[in-house]
């Protein structure tokens, strides 16, 4: 059942498509919230990442080069994963850049400060 929807053992799916191509996606995720690019280029990174794994599955494990539900399911991990570290990464560069308006509200989320009425920030 599980092969047959990643197109691969869960144990090269979790080695080579979480670990090894994650840690990639994770990275390009990083890389365009530092920029300060739009989410969207996190996306195109991850879907290009998608195809790069496939293409290691296919040269390393002898997988189907042409396989689109492992293309998907695959992808849609690498997906969740740069978007994941590009809100993480675009949260905390908020509250550390502008301390005095951002706080942060949880690993994902800022929110306006609300404590001005001494005149001097907060941290």
């Amino acid at each position: 059942m599980i092969e047959n929807l990643f197109g691969v053992s869960p144990t090269v799916f979790f080695g080579l498509t979480v670990v090894l191509v994650g840690g990639c996606a994770f990275m390009a995720g990083q890389a365009a919230a530092t920029a300060w690019k739009p989410a969207t280029i996190a996306l195109i990174y991850a879907i290009l990442l998608g195809g790069g794994d496939r293409f290691l599955l296919y040269g390393l494990f002898n997988q189907p080069l042409w396989h689109l539900p492992g293309y998907l399911s695959h992808t849609g991990v690498l997906v969740v994963i740069a978007l994941a570290a590009y809100r993480l990464t675009l949260a905390r560069r908020m509250v550390e850049q502008y301390p005095w308006l951002y706080r942060r509200t949880g690993p994902l989320t800022w929110g306006e400060r609300t404590d001005t009425g001494t005149g001097a920030p907060k941290f």
